[in-house]
């Protein structure tokens, strides 16, 4: 016997879960598939156990940062196997909550693989659901290139990076994107020797120039190496270690390390869930949608990484109470995809919304610029956060065109910015608004002044 639903969605992660959850508070009756963990990868080993690793890495840092502020401590070891450990019960713990929201908002769960059989049915094992609408939010996996293949012992990807309780001596990253960066950072705390490969001109290629320079600035110190503008890379597993080969300024080099993260971006998970069998097309790795987030099957939505960039939780959320919505006869709101912020959780922390400055002079946007660093914010001298600056880019009518933090609460610091772009706000009402003094914060208003040459404060 089949069992009916308005909505089956595939894939219980950040996505999935919470396109499930808006459906449920419209009024429908809906079921969710999940073949292996409730939460996806961003709760089981993406996104919150590489925060909590992130967390006893900084740890390290503040420690011996201490003394300055009259407190004297040592260090008496580094445990890298327990900041892994704990990092999975977190995961655990976070996973056992979607459980409790699935029950809560009367969602049907189903464990397994699911598979279109038609355009309004998908069979789970045994079970078969029959659907108005479906959505797929399976998520992504790793993208590979000849010579740039994962094997999961000496050649991993970030899953079983994070997994990893003992560390190695030595590693060679390839890639120096958000995932790259953030295990090089924690594996450079706990004493592992780091060197980063990137093909692009900056560590954080995607990021402001000014921020990936900043970055590199730190890492510099952290005794982190790192080649950029890097040509040929590819790795290979020896057995016993791992060899990565790159053309570095016109000349081969050969490093060894004990293992290599491969970190060269995500492609849509499209496989194993019948896709082909009922026509959804696909383009470049990943399922062609329309703004509304449907596929070229009007009643089957996708949304999240299998949906294409960004390849962010918090844009899958989103998106998922697009579609959600959508199905349910509403008129949402398309997103604007320059007012999605991007974050990286580094030390320092880089986060940002909008154009890069790269990108105003290749679009020949008219722009001024704000910049303040915090060595000027009296919290941040006080609170020994000096590191790294908030930059604003704004248009000729007020309005922002882009915005970039760096700094040690910068991916908490973007929420402003992210919602004034959206509400389109313009300079006039970020200098009529009253932030708090001292703060960090209150240079979110200042470095807009700047962009206007009317800074009070530097």
């Amino acid at each position: 016997m089949s069992k009916k639903f308005d909505l089956v969605v595939l894939g219980a992660g950040p996505g999935g879960y919470v396109a499930a959850i808006r459906a449920a508070q419209l009024g429908k009756k809906v079921a969710i598939v999940e073949k292996e963990h409730m939460g996806g990868v961003c709760l089981n080993k993406g996104c919150i156990p590489t925060k909590a690793v992130l967390k006893s890495a900084h740890s390290v840092h503040e420690i011996a940062d201490m003394k300055d502020l009259g407190i004297n401590v040592d260090l008496k070891g580094l445990d890298g196997s327990q900041a892994v450990k704990r990092a999975t019960k977190i995961s655990e713990k976070v996973s056992k909550g979607i459980d409790y929201l699935m029950k809560k908002n009367k969602i049907e769960v189903f464990m397994g693989n699911g598979e279109f059989i038609n355009k309004t049915s998908i069979k789970v094992g045994k079970e078969t659901l029959e659907f108005k609408n479906a959505m797929i939010a399976t998520g992504a996996k790793y993208r590979t290139f000849p010579g740039l293949e994962h094997d999961g012992k000496r050649l991993i990807g970030a899953w079983e990076a994070v997994k990893m309780e003992k560390l190695p001596k030595s590693i060679g990253i390839i890639g120096a994107g958000a995932i790259g960066m953030e295990f090089a950072y924690f594996w450079n705390a706990f004493g592992v020797d780091v060197h980063i490969f990137e093909l692009q001109k900056h560590l954080l290629p995607i990021e402001d120039e000014d921020s990936s320079k900043e970055v590199e600035r730190a890492y510099k110190k952290y005794g982190v190496k790192f080649n950029t503008s890097v040509e040929k890379v590819s790795a290979k597993n020896n057995g016993k270690d791992v060899t990565i080969t790159a053309v570095i300024k016109g000349k081969e080099e050969k490093f060894k390390f004990e293992m290599g993260l491969i970190a060269v971006g995500m492609t849509g998970e499209l496989d194993g869930f019948g896709m082909d069998k009922i026509g959804i097309k696909a383009e470049r790795g990943f399922i062609k949608v329309n703004d509304m987030m449907q596929t070229n099957i009007p009643n089957i939505y996708a949304i999240g990484d299998v949906s294409g960039a960004p390849l962010l939780a918090h844009a899958a959320s989103h998106e998922g109470v697009v579609a959600a919505e959508h199905l349910a006869g509403l008129k949402p709101h398309a997103i604007d995809k320059m007012n999605i912020p991007g974050c990286t959780y580094c030390q320092p922390q880089v986060a940002s919304v909008g154009y890069t400055e790269r990108a105003l002079k290749e679009k020949k946007i008219k722009y001024t610029v704000g910049k303040l660093p915090f060595m000027a914010n009296g919290k941040a001298v006080a609170s020994n956060e000096t590191v790294g600056f908030v930059k604003t880019l704004m248009g000729e009518h007020g309005e922002m065109l882009g915005a970039h933090i760096v700094g040690t609460q910068a991916t908490e610091l973007i929420h402003e910015y992210t919602l004034f772009k959206q509400m389109e706000g313009i300079d006039e009402e970020i200098f009529a608004t009253v932030h708090p003094h001292p703060t960090l914060g209150e240079f979110l208003a200042e470095s807009v002044m700047a962009a206007k040459n009317r800074a009070l404060n530097f």
